[in-house]
């Protein structure tokens, strides 16, 4: 009697052991399905997000500049063909020395360049200036694109201070083929003199 119990006992466990086995396996093959699905709705959604942001311009992390796309797009379409002359100038009201450190470039439409204008503020005090450009003949000015120039905002320069400004530009290659010289033109005047030479007298 008590082997018959005993055996019952076996049986029991045995029967209770496969049926946790069983178990845990559907749990194991339930986990894998669900780490496989999520990775695809995860990979998915890459797509998905970029078409939205696409769509709803909401992507501000790897949004660009205006002006640094169109320059890019602009500098893959370089006009080997043609070559503008470009001329620099500068002008002051002011005390100041101001100059291009390059008189004149050679560039083709389309291609990036870069130049250097100096000033020094030949006063022992601090001075907020601000540049003006203009150009020759006038109707270059909607072709000559500036991506980055000191002329974008006041320049605060300290007391005898010297100091070198870039200017980064290309030229629309929709320049009007009879134009083959640009002059470009920076003056350079104090903001506020008045105010302080009210404030002085």
């Amino acid at each position: 009697m008590a082997q018959q119990e005993n055996g019952s006992g076996k049986a029991d466990g045995k029967s209770a052991n496969d049926a946790n086995v069983r178990l845990n396996r559907g749990m194991l093959a339930k986990l894998v399905v669900i780490a496989v699905i999520m990775f695809g709705f995860g990979y998915g959604l890459i797509p998905v997000y970029k078409q939205i942001c696409e769509l709803t311009g909401i992507n501000i992390l790897t949004q660009k500049e205006d002006g640094l796309d169109t320059a890019v797009a602009a500098n893959t379409q370089v006009d080997q063909t043609r070559t503008v002359t470009v001329l620099f100038d500068a002008n002051t009201t002011g005390p100041w020395r101001f100059r291009p450190v390059t008189g004149s470039l050679q560039v083709h439409p389309g291609e990036m360049t870069q130049v250097v204008y100096e000033v020094v503020n030949t006063q022992a005090r601090k001075m907020d200036a601000q540049a003006i450009p203009s150009y020759a003949p006038q109707e270059a000015q909607q072709y000559f694109k500036k991506i980055e120039c000191f002329c974008f905002k006041q320049q605060t320069l300290g007391p005898n201070e010297a100091r070198q400004m870039p200017v980064v530009f290309y030229i629309d290659p929709k320049l009007p083929k009879n134009v083959k010289t640009i002059t470009l033109s920076y003056t350079f005047f104090e903001v506020g003199l008045d105010a302080k030479t009210q404030n002085a007298t």
